[in-house]
Parts: structure tokens; C-alpha cells; sequence
């Protein structure tokens, strides 16, 4: 039976839900704001090895972490010039985002695979740290960890309890009105755009630097599609994706728990491997596939406040 309440098994959860919740919030902005991006599986993985790769060379992991952020911010200024400044078709250009990181991910990797680097230390929090149960799984992680705690209320008020957040849900739902009240809306467009990128490449370096700590292509096995996902279940709230992403990063964690169960005529010796890796993925779809029945519904719309103008090019 799995221990829920074990230390290290949360401590790992905590780590794993960390990966999904960063990239998430970036997106959560650029999706308020009209601009569906699917290119996040291929900015975190070229952000991931571009990291290691740099932090490799320079022997310093900090340095590696902000060369993710930026090149996550360079690809998504690419998918924002495609569908802000020329409004193309968001979908295409997202997909190709991900072809083009995938790619730009075995170029820059290429020198460091299997290769061993020292990335971020976990750093115990003093007292709180010393928690029982609690303390070890929440308190005992690297900076990155930390500061994702900070950006989920940070976001969160910034969207919901100020001025700039009321313009960015503005130009997601009317982005015509909002630019006959003289809102910049392209420009709100390209700051969200160009934020959730460098959000995906913090996970990247994340994945690389703190989590896994290691390179090797493919590495990040479809994840950042589940990000995506994630979006819509957290209904497009930083608090939602808070709870998305620790319930994704769960599975995660707790997918190879379960190997040694074992189902009568289908698995009598134990739930293999590969079926168990499908696990995240297809928890996904099933989640999809609820809020898809539930959003059916048009009162649900009205209280959820998805993105009226999500992915429909805006002509000034």
C-alpha cells in the first residue's frame, strides 16, 4: 500500500508537482490573454538542455538557470511575432514551436549527455524544516521550489486584484473593446506571450538543474503537453493550477507504486512499466474529457470565465 504521508514519498511529489506548476502559470498569462500556445513541450526541453549545457560550461548553475529563462522567452517571442504581429494560426505555430525546441534541444545537449553536474543544493528551511511530516516534504527543497510557492498567490493577486490584471483579462475577453478604450493589445499580447516562455524555460532548467539533475534527450517524456492540460483544469487561475499540478505531479511520482499490483487475468503478475508511464497522459485525457462535460454547460462558462478571444486572431 502506498504511504501518502510518507516524507520521502511527498518530498518527491512536492518535487515533481514543482516541474508542472511553473510552466502552467506562465501559460495561465498568455492564455488570459488571448494567445494559446502549444509549443511548451518544445521551449522546456531545449530550455532544459540549453541550461544544463550552459551551467556545464560555466560552472555555474545560476547562470545556466537564466540562460533557460531566456531562451524560453526568445522561442515564445517567436510564436508571439507569428500570431500577434502577423496573426497566424496559433495552433500550427505551436506546434511547430515544439518540433523546432525538440530539435534545438539535441543540438545544444549534444556535448553534455551522461555527464555529471552539480546542480541546485536543497536547502532546509530553519524550524520549519523541523515540522514533523510536514516540514520534510515541504521545507527540505532547492530555491526553485520555494520560489514557486511565492508566484502562485503573487500571480494570482496580480491577476484577479490589479489594474494590469484586469487589462490582460481584458484583452482575453474583448480585445476590440479594449483597444477602442486605447489598450495596447498587442502589446499585452507579446509581455504574456514572452512571460509564459520564460515561466517554460524555468521549468526547463528546473527539470535539468534541480529535479532530475541530469540530460539526456526526450527526458522530459510528453510533459509538457500535460501542462497544456493543466490550464484548463485549473480553470485558468494560478490557485487552480496550485492544486492541477500537485494532483498531476502525484501520478507522476505514484505511477510505479502501483507495479506490483497485480489484475486478475489482465496483469497476474504485476501492472508492467510501460503500462504504468501511460498513466499521467491518460489521467489527463480523463480530466479533459470531465471539464469538457462540465464546461458544456453555459452557466459553468460564465463562472469559470475562460477566455472568450482564446485563439482568435485580433485585427486592429
Amino acid at each position: 500500500m502506498v504511504e501518502l504521508f510518507n516524507p520521502v514519498l511527498g518530498n518527491s511529489i512536492v518535487a515533481a508537482a514543482t516541474f508542472f506548476l511553473i510552466p502552467t502559470l506562465g501559460e495561465i498569462y498568455a492564455e488570459r490573454s488571448g494567445i494559446l500556445n502549444l509549443g511548451i513541450e518544445g521551449m522546456v526541453i531545449a530550455s532544459a538542455a540549453g541550461s544544463y549545457a550552459f551551467a556545464f560550461i560555466t560552472n555555474n548553475v545560476y547562470l545556466g538557470i537564466l540562460f533557460g529563462i531566456l531562451l524560453g522567452g526568445v522561442l515564445a517571442s517567436a510564436h508571439a511575432i507569428i500570431t500577434v504581429t502577423f496573426n497566424r494560426n496559433q495552433i500550427v505555430s505551436g506546434i511547430g514551436l515544439t518540433i523546432l525546441g525538440t530539435g534545438l534541444s539535441g543540438f545544444l545537449g549534444r556535448d553534455v549527455i551522461g555527464k555529471a553536474f552539480d546542480g541546485l543544493e536543497k536547502i532546509p528551511i530553519p524550524l520549519l524544516s523541523d515540522i514533523p511530516t510536514i516540514g520534510p516534504i515541504f521545507f527540505n527543497h532547492s530555491i526553485l521550489v520555494y520560489l514557486s510557492y511565492l508566484l502562485v498567490p503573487l500571480l494570482w493577486f496580480i491577476l484577479f486584484k490589479t489594474r494590469v490584471g484586469i487589462l490582460i483579462r481584458t484583452v482575453g475577453e474583448n480585445p476590440s473593446a479594449a483597444y477602442n478604450q486605447g489598450v495596447k493589445v498587442r502589446l499585452i499580447r507579446y509581455c504574456c506571450v514572452i512571460f509564459g516562455g520564460m515561466c517554460a524555460g524555468l521549468g526547463g532548467a528546473y527539470l535539468s538543474l534541480s529535479w532530475l539533475n541530469f540530460w539526456a534527450e526526450g527526458m522530459t517524456q510528453g510533459r509538457g503537453w500535460i501542462v497544456i492540460a493543466l490550464v484548463v483544469v485549473a480553470l485558468w487561475n494560478p490557485l487552480g493550477a496550485l492544486f492541477g499540478s500537485y494532483l498531476f505531479g502525484s501520478f507522476d511520482v505514484l505511477q510505479f507504486s502501483f507495479q506490483h499490483l497485480t489484475i486478475p487475468i489482465i496483469f497476474p503478475e504485476g501492472i508492467p512499466a510501460a503500462a504504468l508511464k501511460m498513466m499521467p497522459p491518460l489521467s489527463t485525457i480523463l480530466f479533459l474529457a470531465i471539464w469538457a462535460i462540465i464546461l458544456s454547460q453555459q452557466k459553468v462558462k460564465s463562472i469559470v470565465g475562460a477566455p472568450t478571444a482564446l485563439a482568435v486572431p485580433f485585427e486592429d
